[in-house]
């Protein structure tokens, strides 16, 4: 063929190329002008409000458990990453697959909360929450399920309660707070007395959200920036584009600390590491992690570099559960999107084979 009759073809071809490079690069732009973002696809209503804290209730179209499903969020970010996109929310999945979920939202601290302290967040929160969540739900049973720091909340209310918890999940939990590969030098200092973050603390009372992600940020770099190139390579992917929009706003919007928790969390966590040495009082109460009865599943991620597994695995061997298991899954630290509202691989069996069937 005669290169002339080529050229329509190729000039076709570059057209299309062109096309699709102008709407990558304007997926790209659109980040940085497009703040409306859809959030909490899922239906819920509020049943109970403490202070800040919202207590929301997820129910499902097709419930298929007794056992409700009750969620302990972080206390540095908000909790609407657990209820990202429609079809891929962990919350959905929940409420798709039969159970009816409650999420405990402890909200945004202010000046006013200084004062709270994780004795509060334990018992006038959490505790609180799971007794209204079993009313109304007219359980006799409940799952509790924590991310992050909110699973070490759920694992010290777990070993204090007289609430019936059925089932115990941790989701990269810190539990162990001797390991701190990344903050050693900080950590030792700490400990050795060579640093005193009370007056830090008592200063600000409420610790500031850029405060906070510096500090997580400390952690995850360069990791954190390397995504912006993810976003560039598939811009021009619209469903893609919204899902990376709303992951980095959960990244990036770090919520205050209130500073009565920081202290305690700092001196009695990661300074004495109390609750694993079973020192830990909660409201005059000591909080034994041997304790803790309810089938326990433990799942870590192996990139972790915010809780490493070091710091979840050692709760295994300190609980009282007769059926306990460990579950590492390839991923970072926010391993947790679902497709298609199927349960993640390490649920799909494990959590409706322990929740009682209607």
């Amino acid at each position: 063929m005669d290169k002339k009759d080529d050229y329509p073809n190729s000039l076709h071809t570059a057209n299309i190329n062109l096309s699709k490079e102008s709407l990558r690069w304007k997926g790209f732009i659109n980040h940085w002008t497009d703040s409306e973002l859809m959030q909490h696809p899922t239906p819920r209503e509020a049943i109970w409000k403490k202070n800040k804290a919202t207590l929301w209730y997820y129910p499902s179209s097709q419930k298929k458990y007794k056992t409700p499903l009750f969620l302990i969020y972080s206390l540095v970010n908000q909790p609407f990453i657990l209820d990202l996109l429609p079809n891929e929310s962990v919350i959905q999945s929940f409420t798709e697959n039969g159970f009816d979920v409650y999420l405990l939202d402890f909200g945004i601290p202010r000046e006013e909360d200084s004062d709270i302290t994780v004795d509060h967040y334990i018992v006038d929160y959490i505790q609180r929450g799971v007794i209204r969540a079993i009313h109304h739900s007219n359980a006799e049973k409940i799952s509790i399920v924590g991310y992050c720091l909110g699973g070490t909340l759920a694992a010290v209310y777990t070993a204090i309660s007289n609430e019936p918890i059925e089932n115990l999940i941790l989701m990269v939990t810190p539990i162990d707070f001797q390991y701190f590969p990344s903050y050693d030098q900080w950590v030792e200092a700490l400990r050795a007395g060579s640093i005193n973050v009370d007056d830090f603390i008592d200063a600000y009372g409420i610790i500031p959200a850029e405060f906070v992600k510096f500090g997580v940020r400390l952690l995850t770099s360069p990791v954190y920036f390397s995504h912006y190139l993810s976003l560039l390579n598939r811009s021009d992917d619209p469903n893609y584009v919204l899902r990376w929009k709303l992951f980095n706003k959960w990244t990036k919007e770090h919520i205050p600390f209130a500073g009565g928790a920081m202290k305690q969390l700092i001196n009695d966590f990661v300074k004495e590491n109390k609750l694993i040495k079973g020192e830990l009082m909660i409201r005059e109460k000591k909080v034994n992690l041997s304790d803790i009865k309810a089938n326990l599943l433990v799942v870590s991620s192996n990139l972790d570099h915010l809780v490493p597994k070091e710091q979840s695995m050692p709760i295994i061997d300190l609980v009282s559960s007769q059926d306990k298991t460990y579950k590492l899954l390839q991923g970072g630290h926010t391993h947790l999107f679902v497709k298609n509202n199927k349960l993640p691989d390490y649920l799909e069996e494990w959590l409706p084979q322990r929740s009682d069937p209607l």
